[in-house]
C-alpha cells in the first residue's frame, strides 16, 4: 500500500539549524523549524511507511510504497536501502567525487572521539546531524585521501569512525567543560599529525576546536529525562527545549523533560495534535540501544 499523503522524513539540519522534512509523492518536500521554544504536537499514524532514496539533494519515492518495521531506526525497505549504498561516500561507491572533503576529530564524551569526513561544502553541517559536542578539523584534501587518513587513524591510534549513539546521549547532562574537551581534541590531533602515514595530498589544519552547547541549548536540560515510544495513535505534545543531532527534547504539560528520537518519525505520517491535547504517548526511561548497526554512528 502506496503512503496517501505529506510522510515525515525525519531530522534535518542545515546552518538555519534543525528542522523535520516532509515528503509527498506529488507536491515534494517542505521543511518545519525546531527553534527552541518552538510547540510541537502530534499524533502517530497506523503505518509506517520506506521513504525512498535521496539522490542529488532530493527523494525518489519508493517504488514498491513498502512499510517498515514501527520500532526500526532506519526508514528504508532493503531495496532502497541497497540503492542507497550503490552511491554513497560511507560505501566506499563515490571513488570519483571530485569534491574536497574535511577529516574531523569528533568530541562525544570522555575517551569517545571520532574520526569521520564531510565534505568541506556542507560547512560543518555533518557534526551537527551527529550531535558533536565539540570538534575540530584535522585537515582538507580529495575523497580518496580523505579516507585514507581515516583509515589511518583508526589503525594507528585506535580512533574509531562510530560506536554506540547511547553513548552521545548520556553525556549531554551534565556537560563536561569546553575546556577539557578542547584539550583532549588537541592532544589527539597533535598526535594524529604526527603520524608518519598521511597522505602528501592532505592539507593538514591547525586545531581549532568548535562547540554546538549554545547551538543545541544544552544549558536547558533537566537531568532526568524519558525517552517516547512512538507507537500508532499515540499523542506527542510540548515545547521544544533543546535539540542535538536527531534527538529533539519536549518539555510536556506537566513539566517534564521528554526525549523523541526522530529518526524514527521518518516514514511515518502525523496528524496534528488537536488543541489541548497532552502527551499520552509512553515515556521509558532512557536504554543503550540494541539495534545493530542502525545504532551506531
Amino acid at each position: 500500500m502506496a503512503p496517501p499523503g505529506w510522510l515525515c522524513a525525519g531530522p534535518r539540519w542545515s546552518a538555519d539549524g534543525p528542522a523535520l522534512l516532509w515528503l509527498h509523492p506529488v507536491h515534494g518536500e517542505r521543511r518545519s523549524p525546531l527553534p527552541a521554544g518552538r510547540a510541537l504536537g502530534f499524533v502517530t499514524g497506523d503505518r509506517r511507511y520506506c521513504v525512498g532514496v535521496r539522490r542529488a539533494g532530493r527523494y525518489t519515492p519508493c517504488p514498491a510504497g513498502a512499510e517498515v518495521p514501527a520500532g526500526a531506526v532506519s526508514a528504508q525497505c532493503a531495496e532502497c536501502a541497497r540503492l542507497d549504498r550503490s552511491r554513497s561516500v560511507a560505501a566506499d561507491t563515490m571513488a570519483d567525487d571530485p569534491r574536497p572533503y574535511d577529516v574531523y576529530l569528533a568530541w562525544f564524551a570522555p575517551g569517545l572521539v571520532k574520526a569521520g569526513i564531510t565534505a568541506t561544502e556542507r560547512q560543518g553541517v555533518r557534526l551537527l546531524e551527529q550531535a558533536a559536542l565539540s570538534y575540530t578539523v584535522l585537515g582538507r584534501g580529495p575523497l580518496m585521501a580523505a579516507r585514507r587518513t581515516e583509515a589511518v587513524l583508526g589503525a594507528a591510534l585506535g580512533v574509531p569512525d562510530r560506536f554506540p549513539y547511547a553513548a552521545k546521549r548520556a553525556a549531554r547532562h551534565p556537560l563536561v567543560p569546553r575546556a577539557e574537551r578542547a584539550a583532549e581534541l588537541a592532544a589527539l590531533h597533535a598526535r594524529a599529525r604526527a603520524l608518519p602515514g598521511l597522505p602528501e595530498s592532505l592539507d593538514v589544519s591547525a586545531c581549532v576546536p568548535v562547540h554546538h552547547d549554545d547551538v543545541f541549548h544544552l544549558d536547558r536540560l533537566g537531568a532526568r529525562h524519558g525517552v517516547v515510544d512512538l507507537v500508532p495513535g499515540s499523542a506527542v505534545v510540548g515545547h521544544v527545549v533543546a535539540v542535538a543531532g536527531p534527538d529533539v527534547y519536549l518539555e510536556t504539560a506537566d513539566g517534564r523533560q521528554v526525549l523523541v528520537d526522530t529518526r524514527r518519525l521518518a516514514g511515518r505520517e502525523l496528524a496534528a495534535a488537536p488543541a489541548g491535547a497532552r502527551t499520552t504517548a509512553a515515556v521509558r526511561a532512557p536504554e543503550p540501544e540494541r539495534d545493530g548497526p542502525e545504532g551506531l554512528f
